[in-house]
């Protein structure tokens, strides 16, 4: 977000008040939080064009004037959320150099994708949607993303090359990885009928991180970590 330039000071919020009701303030950063919360919920739910600074503004509790004292647009709002989530993509899902064992390496990187997708499935639909809109905006992440990407597909080769795992094509695995981790955020709602999780209980995530894990390293001629 892009607030426009404003104070750390408190902001009474919108609310129908009586005199015996306490004034609630929020401090700036709580407001912008709120926001951030709101905004994910409403572009989650119902995609750019289906998402109103309205119904954000209501569910931050704020008026729609007030809304758009802290944001300078809906689309604005839209883009910062969204490369936010990119960049901390392109941080969280870089291979760990501390670690020298291909099975290690490719195990934490499924288990931390699959971690982010089950812990931000709102943030997730986000980017699936605009993917599915056609992804114009993503014009400008594309780069950051192949070069990440590249980083990952050379260093899988050269394990090929030295035989540490078996001969495949490196850029087709870390897609199927994708795509197995961000069905438990995109499809939460098929994941959960399959998988007979009742709607009080929290999917089975080390049965699914083992599983899974498992399934990618057997595919790469590794042994299970």
């Amino acid at each position: 977000m892009k607030p426009h330039s404003v104070s750390s000071r408190s902001v009474s919020q919108p609310a129908a008040m009586t005199d015996s009701t306490p004034v609630v303030r929020r401090t700036r950063e709580q407001i912008l939080q709120a926001i951030r919360e709101a905004a994910i919920a409403e572009f989650s739910s119902h995609g750019f064009k289906g998402a109103s600074t309205q119904a954000i503004a209501e569910r931050a509790g704020l008026t729609k004037p007030q809304l758009h004292y802290y944001i300078e647009s809906k689309q604005a709002l839209y883009d910062e959320l969204l490369y936010a989530l990119l960049e901390a993509w392109s941080a969280a899902f870089a291979f760990d150099p501390a670690l020298d064992d291909p099975a290690q390496i490719i195990g934490n990187y499924v288990r931390r994708k699959l971690d982010y997708a089950l812990d931000n499935p709102a943030l997730s639909r986000i980017f699936t949607n605009e993917v599915l809109g056609g992804g114009l905006r993503l014009n400008q992440y594309w780069p950051v993303a192949l070069s990440s990407t590249a980083q990952k597909v050379d260093l899988i080769n050269a394990w090929i090359a030295q035989g540490r795992m078996r001969s495949l094509d490196a850029r087709v695995l870390l897609m199927q990885i994708w795509g197995m981790t961000q069905h438990y955020a995109d499809y939460a709602v098929q994941a959960r009928v399959m998988l007979e999780c009742a709607d009080d209980q929290p999917l089975d995530r080390e049965h699914i991180a083992r599983e899974l894990t498992t399934s990618v390293l057997l595919s790469c001629g590794l042994a299970p970590i």
